[in-house]
């Protein structure tokens, strides 16, 4: 029996862990207009109804992906720097106290880099810059991202057309995984960047102890080379991941 079958049949007991842009958002031009599409947020609470664990893993803040999906929903924001569970905003022990870093390190973004058309998303604790319109400032945005990290103390990380500073605190979303996996028979992840090969990471973990996994690459235009390597399964966009989602239940 594959993977996909024992999640079905085992779905009380299984975790189904989600990422946002490019798989249940459609990957826009500007980040601040990415939208989940139209029947995710039903697809997700019923998912919840029936699943041992369901939960959107982001990095997108919080606040962002609760204005746009149900209040029931367990998301995980800023790759684990914070959360809300069962209701509860959570944040990651040690994450606040970096957060007039971050402001520092926006301000001084949106001098060196924003006048060349680079979009500055400041995310309260962590940063993330976006040259997807402005394909010529990559550069300009490589070059101040890597000094600003020495500058600042913080972790550079790459994403689609983006990187983004993050405050060094031990946590990705393979941590989020692994530590929303206790008592879960079955785990899936579907995803579509390099952010999502943490995840991957932690079902392989989770797999070499005994646990049934299922690792989804969702197929974009500029999907993650090295996360397709590693996936089980492929579906074609957003719209194939909420196909996916909708027959698990």
């Amino acid at each position: 029996m594959d993977a996909q079958e024992v999640l079905r049949r085992e779905l009380s007991t299984a975790g189904v862990f989600v990422d946002f842009d490019g798989t249940l958002s459609p990957i826009v031009p500007a980040a601040a207009d990415a939208r989940p599409l139209p029947g995710t947020g039903e697809v997700l609470l019923r998912l919840t109804a029936v699943a041992g664990r369901v939960a959107v893993v982001s990095g997108r803040p919080v606040d962002y992906l609760a204005a746009y999906l149900p209040d029931t929903i367990e998301l995980h924001g800023l790759y684990g720097l914070e959360s809300r569970v069962d209701g509860q905003l959570r944040q990651r022990a040690d994450a606040g106290r970096w957060r007039p870093i971050i402001d520092e390190a926006a301000a001084d973004a949106m001098v060196a880099v924003a006048p060349a058309g680079v979009d500055v998303e400041h995310k309260g604790l962590s940063l993330t810059l976006h040259f997807r319109r402005v394909p010529d400032a990559e550069d300009d945005a490589v070059q101040w991202v890597h000094d600003a990290a020495a500058r600042f103390g913080l972790q550079v990380r790459s994403a689609k057309k983006s990187f983004e500073l993050h405050p060094p605190v031990a946590v990705d979303k393979g941590t989020v995984v692994e530590e929303r996996s206790a008592g879960l028979t079955v785990v899936a992840y579907i995803g579509d960047d390099v952010g999502d090969l943490p995840a991957f990471s932690a079902l392989d973990r989770l797999a070499a102890n005994g646990r049934t996994v299922l690792k989804v690459a969702v197929r974009t235009p500029d999907v993650s080379p090295e996360l397709l390597a590693h996936a089980d399964y492929e579906v074609d966009g957003p719209e194939g991941a909420l196909e996916l989602l909708q027959s698990l239940y």
